[in-house]
């Protein structure tokens, strides 16, 4: 196998199975689990395959261009480092997918479960496989996306919707200052990538950006790693289902921020701001994370602040600044995911048979699950630093990196006192877990009778645990090569000499040990009943977070919200919009007067009696429509529609068929969209307004609106006359227009900018429409508007007094006998209308058409079947399943920029040639017309899915829905019952 095909197979197999498991739903709750479990052992073994290449400080590198006019390329590199960080993720994931196999609820929608962590997984990977630090923010940020969706996967429970908030908050704004740092730091290296930035280590250092480039890097991190003073999102994070807590807190996502230390360590450390920030925080983590461990009473808890005080010892290693302190940081990374992902999975276990995490109410199940509390044990005892253990190692290292001193500073020489402190604290809460879990009396009125798991669901902690005692004996021989290859590709040159040996003589970092695990024991049962009494640890426990973190959130989403409210928003559309056409106008404006107009003649135009009649109409049409909207609704539209016909053939005039065919489809769209909100509007008719006397302040609102829009209609006309009438010869469309037939293959030139040219603006608009059609049906899946926002009785019943039944739109009287007539007439539109759609499709390279305007044709298609025969009648026979759509158009289109890739092109390069077709001859075909098809698919399930969802609010009643989870199984899809 080609090492360059598995490095960018272990990054996109989790992204494609993740897809699988969201589109079919017919997948089986264990098929799920096998499908996650086979693609994290395939990493794995892809991963090991290409471990030779990465020996000896060797880099395995694939570069993909992207934009590379501004250096951004997709590069997947893989290191020693990032190798040993890979083996932990996909290793660790497939013993989570099995432990989570047995652990989650027959209830759950398991399915979606999977597909989360699958997704979760390729995020990681993706970031630490990213070999240029802008698309490693982009993952960074979709791991915080992922674990979102995975800490609140249970959002029935408000802890999980909180705790899945804040991390997200937290973690999203760290995320944003690490890409300002990035953009920082691309700049002062020259270049995106990570080997040019590491090798501009030095010149970074010296430059007078460092400082904020390095401030910025560290909120990411520090955010990611939960370090003071930012740790209080990560034990509310415990809300998340076991196998979610055991996968984020061992070796994903609180693991990045010290990840992207250790990454940058060879060019941010060794100054003495990296010191202070970097040590401060971890020290200060360390200590009062195990110190709050001691004196919780969820069992998760308690390993939520010990997850918190590892990744702080971590990282005041990392902070310390010395080789041998970044060697004993990656060895506890790796330490610490072992033992920590079985200890969560232990907790899961014991919750699982038990029903309960509370530490006051278990003691003695020793007797009823003796295997699980062994391994817990073992686990436990590696996580206090217990010889023969791996933890044992690692954190001796740590003890003699503190002892060494760097700087001379207070903070230095008072490392070896809270290095022993902070241990003594992590052998008490160690000790609490085992003795107070599994020893002691018999438990009592607890919800399940405890027992043993099933055999597998202890495979993964009993593997776990064999790889603490293993290399806790014989790291050499074991962690050795492995830790070596992994610390030689980040230090280099800088690689100092360093002893995994157990036994290293009586010296000062085994006497903090020895005080550390006695300390330990001792205090434990001094403090034993005063911990079980404790609701949070004395003299912090006011010290909360959370509580600054809810307070700040209120602060800034409630009152600060509600007064920009108050002084810029509005619940009417008019002010919103006068605003933006002033700001536009200003803006306008503002460039107009840096011209010299001195001399400027208007250029001689013919008079066109035809064209100006036309436009005269459209005036018309317009005028009439802004004066009926005061009135009747309907009467405006019809107008409004006529204003919008005229534009059309405004463009085509001007020789512009694609934008009229464009225009034209939009104006059928939107027309449908605004008679479908028309019904949930109260009526208004000419002859019971006609006494009516508008208020003065509305009579002033309505002359402003009228003079803004006169002047933006004025401005707009005379920049588009000018733009006409120019004389200009070397236009970017002269060169569109040169280049679009050789380099595009096409003779039409809008669709070769949108599909070649500038595919790239395309593919991200047709991502922003996608995400604005999953966004609209969101808002409307479960509203329901109220009965007042329809037409008033009272006003009905004038209106039918007055005018008949024929006035009344939820009446029966208007053209009934004329329904069944113009249902048959559209049902046999559809047909046609698809040929049509087929045909601008088809055409759109060469004439006027796309894939765009195809997909609005598709639609039209779609809605006048609603129109026809009612939401019920076309989804019992016609299932549409805009969501699919929009996955797939969007799949497609990427897909086919990535093609690109295989022949070393820029992402989105088009090819084109001739193809001999049997009786027809040469056709000419382009590899834009699979973009183009992409974009026609997502076009069709953006707008069926907007409109569709509008429908329902409009033609459907209300009625009782399914569970998500009743939804999911059986695989309803939006447009169907969801709204």
């Amino acid at each position: 196998m080609d090492k360059y095909f598995a490095l960018v197979l272990i990054v996109a197999l989790p992204f494609a199975a993740s897809l699988m498991l969201a589109v079919f739903t017919r997948i089986s709750r264990d098929m799920s689990a096998w499908i996650t479990m086979g693609v994290a052992l395939v990493g794995l073994v892809m991963a090991l395959f290409l471990y030779p290449q990465i020996t000896e400080g060797q880099v395995l590198a694939r570069k993909f261009e992207w934009i590379p006019s501004i250096g951004l390329d997709v590069i997947v590199r893989m290191d020693g480092f990032t190798w040993l960080f890979t083996v932990l993720v996909t290793g660790i994931g497939a013993l989570v997918a099995l432990y989570a196999r047995y652990y989650m609820s027959p209830e759950d929608p398991v399915r979606r479960f999977f597909s989360f962590l699958l997704a979760f997984m390729g995020a990681m990977l993706g970031t630490i496989l990213s070999g240029n630090v802008i698309q490693l923010v982009i993952f960074w940020e979709i791991t915080g996306l992922f674990s979102f969706l995975l800490i609140g996967y249970w959002y029935h429970n408000a802890a999980a919707r909180d705790g899945a908030r804040m991390a997200l908050t937290i973690t999203a704004a760290g995320g944003l200052a690490l890409m300002a740092g990035m953009l920082l730091l691309g700049h002062v290296a020259g270049s995106y990538e990570l080997d040019k930035i590491v090798e501009a280590g030095t010149a970074i250092r010296d430059n007078g950006l460092y400082h904020v480039a390095l401030v910025l890097i560290l909120l990411g991190a520090l955010t990611k790693s939960a370090q003071f003073p930012f740790q209080f999102w990560l034990p509310n994070a415990m809300a998340a289902p076991t196998p979610v807590s055991a996968y984020l807190h061992s070796a994903t996502m609180v693991k990045l921020g010290v990840f992207l230390l250790v990454l940058l360590w060879p060019v941010m450390s060794g100054t003495d701001i990296w010191f202070w920030v970097v040590g401060s925080a971890g020290l200060i983590t360390f200590v009062i994370g195990a110190y709050s461990a001691i004196f919780q009473q969820d069992l998760k808890g308690l390993l939520a602040y010990s997850t918190i005080s590892h990744l702080g010892l971590i990282t005041l290693l990392l902070g310390i600044g010395s080789p041998l302190a970044a060697v004993a940081a990656v060895f506890h990374i790796v330490n610490h995911a072992t033992f920590k992902a079985s200890l969560f999975m232990a907790a899961g276990i014991i919750d699982h048979e038990t029903g309960t995490r509370d530490l006051r109410r278990l003691s003695g199940l020793f007797k009823y699950m003796p295997i699980t509390a062994t391994a817990a044990m073992v686990a436990s005892a590696a996580m206090a630093g217990v010889p023969l253990l791996n933890g044992f190692l690692s954190k001796e290292m740590f003890f003699a990196e503190t002892v060494e001193t760097h700087t001379g500073s207070l903070l230095d020489q008072s490392l070896p006192y809270f290095a022993t402190l902070g241990g003594l604290f992590s052998v008490v809460y160690s000790i609490r877990f085992i003795h107070g879990v599994f020893f002691g009396p018999a438990p009592v009125d607890l919800p399940h009778q405890p027992h043993e798991p099933p055999r597998w669901m202890r495979v993964p902690i009993e593997l776990l645990v064999l790889m603490c005692l293993i290399v806790g004996i014989i790291p050499g021989l074991t962690i050795g090569p492995f830790l070596h290859t992994a610390v030689l590709a980040v230090l280099g040159e800088q690689t100092p000499y360093y002893s995994l040996s157990v036994w290293h003589g009586f010296t000062l970092p085994l006497l903090m040990s020895i005080i550390a695990l006695v300390g330990g024991i001792v205090v434990y049962f001094a403090i034993r009943r005063l911990a079980m009494t404790m609701d949070g640890p004395p003299v912090v426990r006011h010290l909360k977070g959370q509580r600054i973190f809810e307070r700040i959130m209120v602060a800034i989403s409630w009152r600060l919200a509600n007064r920009l409210e108050g002084v810029l928003g509005t619940r009417r559309l008019q002010p919103q919009i006068s605003l933006l056409i002033l700001t536009v106008l200003a803006a306008g404006f503002a460039v107009t007067t840096r011209f010299d107009l001195q001399g400027f003649a208007l250029p001689s135009i013919e008079f066109d009696l035809p064209f100006t009649i036309i436009w005269i109409v459209g005036a018309g049409c317009a005028v009439g429509a802004a004066h009926q909207a005061k009135y009747h609704r309907f009467v405006a539209l019809v107008l409004m529609s006529g204003a919008g016909l005229v534009t059309v053939m405004t463009f085509a005039w001007f020789s512009a068929p694609d934008l009229a065919i464009t225009q034209l489809l939009v104006e059928i769209v939107t027309t449908v969209l605004i008679l479908l909100g028309l019904r949930w509007m109260p009526l208004r008719v000419p002859d019971i307004y006609k006494d009516f006397h508008w208020p003065v302040e509305v009579k002033i609102r309505r002359s402003r609106d009228f003079l803004i829009a006169v002047v933006s209609g004025i401005s707009i006309a005379v920049i588009a006359f000018f733009i006409l009438t120019r004389d200009v010869a070397d236009t970017v469309g002269t060169a569109f227009l040169e280049l679009a037939y050789p380099e595009g293959g096409g003779t039409n030139v809008v669709n070769v900018i949108l599909v070649d040219f500038r595919g790239f603006d395309t593919f991200g608009e047709i991502v922003v429409l996608a995400i604005v059609a999953l966004s609209v049906f969101a808002l409307l899946r479960r509203f329901r508007p109220a009965p007042e926002s329809m037409e008033r009785p009272e006003q009905q019943r004038r209106i039918i007094e007055r005018y008949g039944r024929s006035h009344d739109l939820d009446g029966d009287a208007t053209g009934g006998r004329y329904t069944a007539t113009a249902g048959l007439i559209m049902h046999w539109m559809f047909p046609v209308i698809i040929v049509l759609a087929a045909y601008l499709f088809f055409r759109g390279h060469d004439l006027p058409g796309g894939g765009f305007a195809a997909g609005i044709a598709m639609s039209i298609a779609f809605l006048v079947q609603y129109m026809a025969g009612g939401t019920r009648w076309v989804e019992e026979r016609l299932r549409v399943l805009p969501v699919r759509w929009i996955s797939f158009g969007l799949l497609i289109a990427m897909l086919t920029g990535m093609a690109a890739w295989t022949f070393d092109y820029p992402f989105l390069t088009s090819y084109f040639q001739y193809t001999e077709i049997p009786y027809i001859g040469k056709v000419p075909t382009a590899s834009a017309l699979f973009f183009d098809l992409g974009v026609f698919v997502l076009v069709v399930g953006a707008t069926v899915l907007m409109l569709v969802a509008i429908a329902h609010q409009s033609i459907r009643r209300p009625k009782v829905r399914r569970s998500d989870a009743e939804d999911e199984e059986n695989g309803v899809q939006a447009g169907e019952e969801d709204a």
